[in-house]
């Protein structure tokens, strides 16, 4: 019962998101659940809370047959999603097959959390970066937390598209043309000195498991993102290192960035790090403010779940003076931008 009241949930927040596929799949799993009771029994003896906003054992599972589908291992699956089209039968009946046949390999999946690198969301990396260079001009020192693979941090190598505009390189990786609220973008250019990013359990894109793994928590009918992903993989893989966030930071913040700018970022990431790491990371962070000069600056930029509609909040502080600024929310997915900055 629990397991099946998590997959309504999820169909709920696909719905929401964009993906009638994926909410559809989930609410037929629901619907029709057991559909294996081998993978069924495992998932429900998971201990813990299992929905959407923990361990997220249903996108584990959707992830894991987008799997299938993805590398052709499970043909009548793949025929039954996108870009092709089938009736609930079909898909309930491929589905079965797949959870049948495959269940060692779903059973493997599973055990790790869903990952993703959500190229969307350099859309707004990419305005508050041009946001604080309008204000700074110097090169930026970037450190991520929850990186990922480290796509995010290629942000300067992305094209943004606002109003008939691009801002970004002349011939970027790929480009990014979110439903836009708001004024423009700043015009100064981001130049980019360093780059790092930290990551629980972090994944080389130039890895063919790992690469499957960041496509397949993409949703099937949303092929943007997958489009997205796949061309932000030919790019060299940015560093990421393996570790505690707040670990990483405290020795990333230890050494001096003259003559740069040092933006500490976080999308979607910081909300899932536990109470003490956050109170831990947000003294660490303050403390290093408050020894920032007109040239070395720090910035903390943040998009993440603040329990307010719609989406998440962008949130900055800039020190030195410890401004903090509200620059607007966007999707999740960063399928829009509602962009607010301060004016003056």
């Amino acid at each position: 019962m629990r397991l099946q009241t998590a997959l309504r949930e999820q169909a709920g927040h696909c719905a929401a998101l964009g993906s009638p596929f994926m909410a559809r799949l989930m609410g037929l799993c629901a619907d029709h659940w057991p559909l294996d009771r081998t993978i069924a029994a495992r998932m429900e003896a998971w201990p813990g809370d299992i929905g959407p906003k923990a361990v997220s054992l249903p996108l584990r599972l959707a992830g894991g047959l987008h799997a299938l589908a993805l590398t052709g291992v499970a043909p009548e699956l793949a025929a039954a999603y996108p870009p092709n089209a089938a009736s609930d039968a079909q898909l309930l009946a491929a589905l079965r097959g797949a959870m049948r046949d495959h269940a060692a390999f779903l059973d493997r999946w599973i055990d790790s959390a869903p990952q993703t690198n959500e190229l969307g969301r350099s859309a707004v990396l990419i305005a508050a970066a041009r946001f604080l260079a309008a204000r700074h001009g110097l090169p930026f020192v970037l450190s991520e937390l929850g990186a990922s693979a480290g796509l995010n941090l290629h942000f300067d190598r992305y094209a943004l598209r606002v109003g008939g505009r691009a801002y970004g390189p002349t011939d970027p990786v790929l480009a990014l043309e979110p439903d836009w609220h708001g004024p423009d973008p700043e015009s100064a250019e981001i130049e980019i000195a360093a780059r790092a990013g930290v990551d629980l359990n972090p994944l080389d894109p130039s890895d063919r498991d790992d690469a499957l793994r960041l496509l397949a928590y993409l949703w099937p009918d949303q092929e943007a993102r997958l489009a997205r992903t796949r061309a932000a993989l030919t790019l060299p893989p940015a560093p990421v290192a393996r570790g505690d966030a707040i670990d990483w930071l405290e020795a990333r913040l230890a050494t001096p960035q003259p003559g740069r700018l040092h933006l500490i970022c976080h999308t979607v990431a910081w909300q899932y790090f536990p109470a003490a790491a956050q109170a831990r990371g947000r003294a660490m962070i303050e403390a290093a403010g408050a020894a920032a000069t007109e040239d070395a600056p720090l910035a903390w930029l943040g998009l993440e779940a603040d329990g307010d509609t719609p989406g998440a909040a962008l949130t900055l502080r800039m020190w030195p003076g410890d401004l903090r600024l509200g620059l607007g929310r966007a999707c999740f997915h960063g399928r829009w931008v509602h962009w607010a900055p301060p004016t003056g």
